[in-house]
Protein backbone atom coordinates (compact mmCIF):
# COMPACT_ATOMS: atom_id res chain seq x y z
CA UNK A 1 0.00 0.00 0.00
CA UNK A 2 1.17 3.39 -0.29
CA UNK A 3 1.66 4.88 3.54
CA UNK A 4 0.66 8.52 3.89
CA UNK A 5 2.58 11.19 5.55
CA UNK A 6 1.80 11.59 9.01
CA UNK A 7 2.98 14.00 11.44
CA UNK A 8 2.38 11.37 14.90
CA UNK A 9 3.84 7.99 16.14
CA UNK A 10 1.65 5.38 16.32
CA UNK A 11 2.14 1.98 18.68
CA UNK A 12 1.63 -1.11 15.78
CA UNK A 13 0.80 -4.88 17.11
CA UNK A 14 0.13 -7.30 14.13
CA UNK A 15 0.06 -11.04 13.43
CA UNK A 16 1.56 -12.58 10.59
CA UNK A 17 1.37 -16.63 10.23
CA UNK A 18 1.04 -17.20 13.81
CA UNK A 19 3.40 -14.57 15.25
CA UNK A 20 2.79 -11.65 17.21
CA UNK A 21 4.68 -8.66 16.64
CA UNK A 22 4.91 -5.34 17.29
CA UNK A 23 6.66 -1.80 16.56
CA UNK A 24 6.54 1.84 17.71
CA UNK A 25 5.99 3.84 14.27
CA UNK A 26 7.79 7.54 14.00
CA UNK A 27 6.03 10.32 12.00
CA UNK A 28 6.54 9.87 8.29
CA UNK A 29 7.34 13.06 6.48
CA UNK A 30 6.49 11.69 3.28
CA UNK A 31 4.53 9.51 1.38
CA UNK A 32 6.40 5.94 1.11
CA UNK A 33 5.51 2.37 -0.08
CA UNK A 34 4.41 0.16 2.65
CA UNK A 35 4.34 -3.61 2.20
CA UNK A 36 1.42 -5.17 3.77
CA UNK A 37 2.28 -9.48 4.79
CA UNK A 38 -0.88 -11.31 2.79
CA UNK A 39 -3.06 -12.24 5.58
CA UNK A 40 -1.61 -10.01 8.17
CA UNK A 41 -4.01 -8.80 10.89
CA UNK A 42 -3.45 -4.98 12.30
CA UNK A 43 -4.14 -3.19 15.85
CA UNK A 44 -2.48 0.39 16.88
CA UNK A 45 -2.91 3.07 18.70
CA UNK A 46 -2.09 6.52 17.40
CA UNK A 47 -0.45 9.17 19.51
CA UNK A 48 -1.66 12.50 20.47
CA UNK A 49 0.60 15.52 18.47
CA UNK A 50 3.56 16.34 21.03
CA UNK A 51 3.39 12.66 22.85
CA UNK A 52 6.97 10.88 22.45
CA UNK A 53 8.73 8.16 24.33
CA UNK A 54 11.47 9.40 26.67
CA UNK A 55 13.44 6.29 26.32
CA UNK A 56 13.30 6.17 22.26
CA UNK A 57 14.67 9.68 20.99
CA UNK A 58 12.27 10.74 18.39
CA UNK A 59 14.85 11.50 16.26
CA UNK A 60 15.55 7.74 15.93
CA UNK A 61 11.92 7.31 14.45
CA UNK A 62 11.34 10.06 12.08
CA UNK A 63 10.57 7.94 9.07
CA UNK A 64 11.14 4.82 10.61
CA UNK A 65 10.46 2.18 13.79
CA UNK A 66 11.77 0.48 16.56
CA UNK A 67 11.02 -3.27 17.17
CA UNK A 68 9.91 -4.15 20.89
CA UNK A 69 11.47 -7.59 21.08
CA UNK A 70 9.14 -10.97 22.61
CA UNK A 71 5.91 -10.30 21.98
CA UNK A 72 3.14 -12.68 22.28
CA UNK A 73 -0.29 -13.12 21.29
CA UNK A 74 -0.94 -12.40 25.18
CA UNK A 75 1.36 -10.22 25.99
CA UNK A 76 4.40 -7.50 25.88
CA UNK A 77 7.31 -6.44 27.72
CA UNK A 78 7.59 -2.43 28.48
CA UNK A 79 9.30 -1.35 30.72
CA UNK A 80 10.69 -4.38 32.39
CA UNK A 81 7.14 -5.64 33.10
CA UNK A 82 4.63 -7.42 31.19
CA UNK A 83 1.21 -6.41 29.58
CA UNK A 84 -1.56 -7.42 28.47
CA UNK A 85 -1.40 -6.96 24.49
CA UNK A 86 -3.90 -4.28 23.63
CA UNK A 87 -7.59 -4.65 21.61
CA UNK A 88 -10.18 -2.35 21.13
CA UNK A 89 -11.33 -3.32 24.66
CA UNK A 90 -8.69 -2.11 26.49
CA UNK A 91 -6.06 0.35 24.48
CA UNK A 92 -8.08 3.15 26.55
CA UNK A 93 -6.69 1.65 29.70
CA UNK A 94 -3.36 0.49 28.22
CA UNK A 95 -2.67 4.07 27.36
CA UNK A 96 -3.43 5.35 30.36
CA UNK A 97 -0.91 3.16 32.02
CA UNK A 98 1.63 4.02 29.67
CA UNK A 99 0.89 7.21 31.18
CA UNK A 100 1.12 6.64 34.70
CA UNK A 101 4.32 4.44 34.55
CA UNK A 102 6.81 7.22 32.57
CA UNK A 103 6.31 5.45 29.05
CA UNK A 104 4.89 8.11 26.84
CA UNK A 105 4.99 11.56 27.86
CA UNK A 106 3.57 14.93 26.07
CA UNK A 107 4.96 18.32 25.69
CA UNK A 108 1.73 20.70 26.59
CA UNK A 109 3.13 23.44 24.68
CA UNK A 110 2.38 21.30 21.11
CA UNK A 111 -1.08 20.89 21.25
CA UNK A 112 -1.79 24.30 22.48
CA UNK A 113 0.56 26.26 19.82
CA UNK A 114 -1.58 23.63 17.53
CA UNK A 115 -5.33 24.66 19.10
CA UNK A 116 -4.00 28.55 18.48
CA UNK A 117 -2.80 29.55 21.86
CA UNK A 118 0.49 31.80 22.12
CA UNK A 119 2.85 30.81 24.40
CA UNK A 120 5.22 33.20 26.05
CA UNK A 121 8.35 31.69 25.20
CA UNK A 122 10.65 32.67 21.98
CA UNK A 123 10.19 31.54 18.31
CA UNK A 124 13.63 29.20 18.62
CA UNK A 125 12.39 28.03 21.79
CA UNK A 126 9.05 27.10 20.16
CA UNK A 127 10.58 25.43 17.47
CA UNK A 128 13.03 23.46 19.19
CA UNK A 129 10.45 21.77 21.63
CA UNK A 130 7.84 21.20 18.63
CA UNK A 131 11.13 19.08 16.50
CA UNK A 132 11.98 17.80 20.59
CA UNK A 133 8.64 16.26 20.81
CA UNK A 134 7.01 15.26 17.41
CA UNK A 135 10.69 15.06 15.06
CA UNK A 136 8.98 17.66 12.78
CA UNK A 137 9.00 21.78 12.58
CA UNK A 138 5.31 23.27 12.76
CA UNK A 139 5.95 24.03 9.61
CA UNK A 140 6.25 20.69 8.39
CA UNK A 141 3.18 19.56 10.54
CA UNK A 142 0.46 22.33 9.16
CA UNK A 143 2.06 20.90 5.44
CA UNK A 144 0.74 17.07 6.32
CA UNK A 145 -2.52 17.81 8.18
CA UNK A 146 -3.28 20.30 5.05
CA UNK A 147 -2.64 17.41 2.67
CA UNK A 148 -4.72 14.75 4.21
CA UNK A 149 -7.58 17.18 4.06
CA UNK A 150 -7.12 17.93 0.59
CA UNK A 151 -6.99 14.76 -0.19
CA UNK A 152 -10.40 13.81 1.74
CA UNK A 153 -12.04 16.86 0.31
CA UNK A 154 -11.15 15.76 -3.37
CA UNK A 155 -12.17 11.71 -2.59
CA UNK A 156 -15.21 13.56 -1.61
CA UNK A 157 -15.99 15.32 -4.95
CA UNK A 158 -14.78 18.74 -3.76
CA UNK A 159 -13.31 20.21 -7.26
CA UNK A 160 -9.35 20.69 -6.97
CA UNK A 161 -9.97 24.73 -7.60
CA UNK A 162 -12.09 25.11 -4.69
CA UNK A 163 -9.51 22.81 -2.60
CA UNK A 164 -7.17 25.28 -3.19
CA UNK A 165 -9.08 28.21 -2.10
CA UNK A 166 -10.50 26.73 0.92
CA UNK A 167 -7.30 25.83 1.95
CA UNK A 168 -5.02 28.74 1.31
CA UNK A 169 -2.83 26.59 -1.45
CA UNK A 170 -0.93 29.70 -4.11
CA UNK A 171 -2.50 27.50 -7.32
CA UNK A 172 -3.19 23.84 -8.42
CA UNK A 173 0.47 23.13 -9.45
CA UNK A 174 1.25 24.13 -5.69
CA UNK A 175 -2.05 21.46 -4.47
CA UNK A 176 -0.37 18.97 -7.09
CA UNK A 177 3.28 19.51 -5.09
CA UNK A 178 1.69 18.77 -1.87
CA UNK A 179 -0.22 15.99 -2.91
CA UNK A 180 2.29 13.59 -4.41
CA UNK A 181 4.75 14.24 -1.61
CA UNK A 182 2.68 13.76 1.21
CA UNK A 183 -0.26 11.47 -0.25
CA UNK A 184 1.49 9.64 -2.97
CA UNK A 185 -1.43 10.47 -5.64
CA UNK A 186 -2.47 13.21 -7.39
CA UNK A 187 -5.65 14.90 -7.95
CA UNK A 188 -6.91 12.83 -10.45
CA UNK A 189 -5.91 9.25 -9.10
CA UNK A 190 -7.96 10.38 -5.60
CA UNK A 191 -11.08 11.35 -7.64
CA UNK A 192 -10.33 8.28 -9.44
CA UNK A 193 -8.89 5.29 -7.47
CA UNK A 194 -10.20 2.58 -9.27
CA UNK A 195 -6.30 -0.10 -9.60
CA UNK A 196 -4.28 2.01 -7.80
CA UNK A 197 -2.64 0.34 -4.46
CA UNK A 198 -4.71 0.90 -1.29
CA UNK A 199 -3.73 4.14 0.60
CA UNK A 200 -2.76 4.20 4.39
CA UNK A 201 -5.71 5.03 6.19
CA UNK A 202 -6.88 8.75 5.26
CA UNK A 203 -9.61 10.58 7.48
CA UNK A 204 -10.95 13.67 7.68
CA UNK A 205 -9.08 15.41 11.25
CA UNK A 206 -11.38 16.61 13.97
CA UNK A 207 -8.71 18.73 15.75
CA UNK A 208 -7.70 21.48 12.90
CA UNK A 209 -3.81 22.62 12.97
CA UNK A 210 -4.27 26.15 11.81
CA UNK A 211 -2.37 27.28 8.58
Amino acid sequence: MTSIAASHGELVFWEHESQMQAAVLGPEPRACPAPVPRDATFFGISFALGTSLPHVPISRLVGGSAEIPGVTRRSVWLKGSAWHVPDYDNAEAFVRRMVREGIVDCDPIVPAVLGGAAPDVSERTLQRRFVAATGLTQGAIRQIHRAREAAVLIQDGVPTQDVVHQLGYFDQPHLARSLTRFIGRTATQLSAPDGAPPLSLLYKPTSPVPA
